[in-house]
């Protein structure tokens, strides 16, 4: 039984993972969407009430009943690559792989639409709450009167991106930004703009969840940090990331959120204040965690192998869209 990993070429992340899943003699294919219909190929048969599938990616062809896993890792754009690439073949390319992998029966890390729903920060936001994870006050809005109010209410703001990354190529991260005490908020009314408390913290805080497995890290902040310095990944702090111990309330928070978003993994950011709460920040579908893993040594990359190598659950009776998505 086969690992498909859906990935870009150059994916250190996934390289990681492959090496445990090779020491384990667990058969790998990795295929990138971008590369149809030019590099890999398909093909599915639907005949006589039974389906036959087959992919084909870097000189190796799998046949997708024989699939146990799908790592939906950071998989292109489908058939962007192609000779005369199109919005029209992008949308059947997407459609002819994704619907055969579906027909597969193979576990998913992440399930396609799982995931995609849960990329919007307002659903996380909402979502960790339900699960009893305490979330910063937040405000998103375009009305600037309202974002006054908020600020007269919560003096000490940062300003975040709804959606993450500026989607130029290559994607751009936008830092979290501290508001000035004097912010002019009229321009609010020109897009949707988040708004939240920012917590005086004394550490950032990753955890990341796969299936069960709940592997946190924590990272010190200096004495000396400068109070504008409020996004880790811009930090001028040479502190590594240490292994942390993750309090019985999040971890019961954290397991509740994955079971509800229908996920097998996810990267968490908290911070965490003078009282030792952690604070929700956001949960990444498909994060990152090698830099984690390099400064802890915690066996993330393995994890990950672990539960991808882990037999197909039974075929259902009938196809029902998510299927054992965070088991």
């Amino acid at each position: 039984m086969t690992v498909l990993i859906l990935t870009t070429e150059e994916d250190v992340t996934a390289d990681m993972v492959v090496v445990h899943l090779n020491a384990c003699a667990v058969p790998v294919v990795r295929l990138d969407p971008a590369d149809l219909t030019g590099g890999a190929a398909l093909s599915g048969e639907y005949v006589h009430g039974a389906f036959r599938g087959h992919l084909s990616s870097g000189g190796r062809l799998v046949s997708l009943d024989g699939l146990r896993s799908v790592w939906v890792r950071r998989p292109g754009v489908p058939a962007s690559r192609a000779a005369r690439p199109s919005s029209w073949l992008t949308e059947e390319s997407a459609q002819a792989l994704y619907g055969m992998l579906r027909s597969s029966g193979a576990r998913w890390m992440n399930d396609p639409d799982a995931a995609h729903r849960a990329r919007h920060k307002p659903w996380q936001l909402r979502l960790a709450q339900s699960c009893g994870l305490p979330v910063p006050a937040t405000l998103i809005t375009t009305f600037p009167q309202a974002a006054r109010e908020f600020a007269d209410r919560y003096p000490d703001l940062v300003v975040k991106p709804v959606s993450g990354a500026h989607p130029q190529d290559p994607p751009r991260a936008v830092p979290t930004s501290r508001v000035p005490p004097d912010a002019d908020f009229s321009a609010v009314a020109f897009g949707p703009t988040l708004l939240q408390r920012r917590v005086a913290k004394r550490a950032d805080i990753r955890l990341t969840a796969v299936g069960e497995q709940l592997l946190a890290a924590r990272k010190p902040v200096e004495a000396d940090a400068h109070p504008d310095e409020v996004d880790v990944r811009f930090s001028s702090s040479t502190a590594p990331w240490e292994p942390a111990e993750v309090p019985p309330r999040v971890a019961e928070g954290v397991r509740t959120y994955l079971r509800d978003a229908q996920l097998a993994y996810g990267a968490f950011d908290f911070v965490e204040d003078a009282d030792g709460t952690w604070w929700f920040l956001e949960c990444n579908q498909s994060g990152q965690f090698g830099f984690v893993e390099v400064d802890t040594g915690q066996p993330i990359a393995r994890t990950i192998a672990e539960w991808l190598s882990r037999p197909s659950p039974p075929r259902p009776a009938r196809l029902d869209g998510v299927n054992s998505a965070a088991r």
